[in-house]
């Protein structure tokens, strides 16, 4: 069973606890999360980021920090325990907003990052292509499978074949470079 516990800042106390999610409700993800990051030392419990912000900087740089990100007003229940059950299993989630940031920023990257992107997304099947649009909007494998009308266990299949094309850990480092993001593989 688990249970949850209200760590104010500086979040000392998380050291002391065995967490399997931490949820940071914050104002300003730029301060608080690189302090919950710190406080949380060798711990190695993923983190999902609660915030009004929904700019693209702050949204980026929690993602890149490896969280999942939530922009209040933007989700429901539901929602937040979808992303807390995902987090459990290695699982990265994103609000609509959140996702939409994401996509924003790497629009905004330069006509090489575009290059190279392409160079990236050749090396994916049609169905594997589609599969990482869906995935970069914030849909988990269930929901993708839905979409698609495939068995959850084909969308997990070829998510291993599509993180191993990208020469990617998981989720979130395959959607940065699905986006542009991150520096991909060579080609």
């Amino acid at each position: 069973m688990s249970s949850a516990l209200l760590v104010p800042p500086p979040y000392g106390e998380l050291r002391e606890t065995e967490a399997d999610v931490v949820v940071l409700r914050c104002e300003d993800p730029s301060v608080s999360f690189p302090v919950l990051l710190d406080a949380m030392g060798s711990m190695s419990a993923p983190v999902i980021v609660v915030s009004p912000h929904r700019d693209a900087q702050t949204v980026v740089e929690v993602f890149r920090g490896g969280a999942g990100y939530l922009v209040d007003g933007d989700y429901c229940t539901c929602m937040l325990s979808s992303a807390v059950v995902a987090a459990t299993v290695g699982h990265t989630y994103f609000s609509p907003v959140a996702c939409a940031a994401i996509r924003d920023a790497a629009r905004q990257l330069p006509p090489e990052h575009g290059r190279a992107t392409e160079r990236l997304r050749s090396l994916l099947s049609p169905r594997e292509r589609q599969i990482m649009e869906l995935l970069s909007t914030g849909l988990g494998a269930q929901e993708i499978g839905l979409r698609l009308t495939l068995s959850e266990k084909t969308v997990r299949n070829n998510l291993s074949n599509i993180y191993a094309k990208l020469d990617a850990r998981g989720r979130t480092e395959a959607v940065l470079r699905w986006l542009g993001a991150a520096p991909g593989v060579r080609v």
